[in-house]
């Protein structure tokens, strides 16, 4: 528990590295923006594709992955149904980022200290990973790219390779295909890849810390409401959700309990952030959202991992 908790504070000190560059003036915003630019069209595709290219993907065929996509799309749900009857004005822009919010779980920075330490096995992360990167980004980031260019109509044709030309979704692919296929990355390409991979969580954590330290307070603003919405959707709907369907509907043993619900009890993703800051809607809702419920979710993991155990 030690080590996860550790995990926990390694991001935050990166976040206050970003803050601290924002605050002496080294960085500012359009380092802000640059940063994240990096990180969704270069570093973060290609850190999907080294984590997927190389990973167990035993525990992607069981129940769990059943669990983990029947609780992200009940949550998910339910946080769309509550938008759409109290929070107003709505878009199927902001609808999708509120989605992201409520039920987009850290897998990648976050997620695997806390299922190396407290779970004790990071395979765990692969059913929950591959569900919101091969799937639930693609379809969200479809419908992103589908309002921007929604100006003209276009064939359906070309909505249906959207996710296909963003550059997330294809670092995902590519490293699913890769460990399908059982192809070996050459060390002439993985060493690089690792290399390059590697900056993209620091690219995120410090574009983070930035915002915090140029933008508002987080919890102030118009979209308060929605923020408590979603705060509440990922860190107590989402875990509980998964429990319920771990332990009600599909009787899962103990050690898989454990997993479903701890996964799912993680804060909400760095990367909707920036996805929010590259489509330009609910960029405020995804910075507060991260904040909170990275702090919101350390006693829900705890309580969790201490009773299932």
């Amino acid at each position: 528990m030690q080590a996860a908790l550790s995990g926990y504070l390694t991001i935050w000190m990166v976040i206050a590295a970003g803050w601290l560059a924002a605050h002496l003036r080294v960085l500012d915003e359009p380092s802000r923006k640059v940063l994240s630019r990096f990180a969704f069209t270069i570093a973060s595709p290609v850190l999907l594709f080294t984590l997927l290219a190389r990973a167990d993907l035993h525990h992607v065929f069981s129940y769990t992955l059943v669990v983990s996509v029947l609780a992200i799309v009940i949550t998910g749900g339910g946080y769309l149904v509550v938008a759409r009857a109290f929070l107003r004005p709505r878009t199927l822009s902001s609808d999708v980022v509120g989605m992201l919010c409520a039920a987009y779980t850290n897998a990648g920075n976050l997620g695997l200290p806390v299922a190396a330490y407290v779970l004790g096995d990071m395979t765990w992360m692969a059913p929950i990973l591959l569900v919101q990167i091969v799937v639930l980004q693609p379809t969200a980031l479809a419908l992103l790219d589908a309002r921007r260019e929604g100006a003209e109509p276009h064939r359906w044709t070309h909505y249906v390779t959207l996710p296909f030309r963003n550059p997330l979704t294809l670092g995902s692919l590519a490293g699913l295909a890769a460990n399908l296929a059982g192809w070996s990355v050459p060390d002439l390409i993985w060493e690089p890849a690792s290399m390059l991979g590697a900056t993209a969580v620091p690219a995120m954590l410090v574009a983070f810390g930035i915002s915090l330290r140029l933008d508002p307070l987080p919890g102030r603003g118009p979209h308060v409401a929605e923020l408590a919405v979603v705060t509440v959707a990922k860190v107590l709907v989402h875990p509980a959700v998964a429990l319920g369907l771990a332990t009600l509907v599909f009787h899962l043993p103990t050690p898989q309990v454990l997993a479903v619900t701890v996964l799912a009890a993680l804060p909400t993703a760095q990367n909707i952030f920036i996805i929010a800051g590259r489509y330009r809607v609910g960029y405020r809702l995804a910075r507060d959202a991260i904040f909170i419920s990275t702090l919101a979710s350390i006693p829900v993991i705890i309580a969790a991992s201490t009773w299932l155990r």
